[in-house]
């Protein structure tokens, strides 16, 4: 379970989080959402460490990670699984080589240890034998699918992807989102995505955490986001088009 408390974080002037709290929880998936320089990546990065808030707590199973030195938040970051927006691969390593990278950081595995997990990685995200291709040979969806076996390479306890979806077709996007939905149910980890996709929302949304300038402005599930009076969050919802049509059927 992961909690933040009263988050608050500035950039000079400019108060991009005002006093966030929610909670996440294992096995679900929670999704931030809100218009763009609504503060969804600026929370995401404070939550894995990557920026340091002004002020309130971000707290991994109790521990405050924020309290934390560098040294001391490195079991933590361990179990810490990311996937980048724009997957972040390196591009002059092979796939195996990406996914072994953290496992060759992090880990006293053997070599034979090391090529079974990625093996086994490149297996769940349905890749197999794409091993000694390098990411300039992917298509968009592929690279998003080695982004995903890079960050379970160390069984996370915590999976965070930062719009996951963005720049993939409709139907690339769905097995992205089945394929997160099936990893956070198998291993149980606590789940945050980052996205402005609407199908994302309604298909996969165990939690929503939706942000209007910098303030939360609503939390719930994807049962009840179409129903909700809040004027922000129906601007937000009903501006897709998919939502457009299906607001006739609620």
């Amino acid at each position: 379970m992961i909690e933040i408390v009263d988050i608050h974080k500035s950039f000079g002037d400019n108060e991009v989080l005002k006093g966030i709290s929610a909670t996440f929880e294992p096995g679900k998936i929670s999704l931030i959402i809100g218009g763009s320089g609504s503060g969804k990546s600026t929370l995401l990065k404070c939550m894995v460490g990557l920026h340091k808030p002004n002020a309130g707590r971000v707290l991994y199973n109790d521990v405050e990670f924020t309290r934390l030195s560098f040294e001391e938040r490195i079991p933590i970051r361990k179990e810490i699984g990311m996937l980048f927006q724009n997957s972040a691969l390196f591009d002059s390593m092979t796939v195996e080589q990406n996914i072994m990278f953290s496992l060759d950081m992090f880990t006293e595995m053997s070599r034979g240890e090391k090529v079974d997990r990625a093996n086994f990685c490149l297996e769940r995200v349905n890749l197999k034998g794409t091993n000694d291709l390098y990411p300039a040979e992917l298509s968009g969806g592929m690279k998003k699918r080695v982004g995903i076996a890079r960050a379970i390479s160390m069984t996370p306890k915590y999976l965070f992807c930062d719009e996951p979806n963005s720049g993939l077709d409709p139907q690339t996007s769905i097995l992205i989102d089945e394929l997160i939905q099936d990893l956070t149910e198998e291993f149980n980890t606590t789940t945050i995505v980052v996205t402005h996709d609407m199908n994302s929302v309604m298909g996969i949304g165990d939690y929503i955490l939706f942000l209007y300038k910098g303030h939360k402005e609503w939390e719930g599930s994807n049962k009840e986001i179409a129903h909700t009076e809040v004027e922000e969050l129906n601007k937000f919802v009903f501006a897709s088009p998919f939502m457009k049509v299906a607001k006739k059927s609620f």
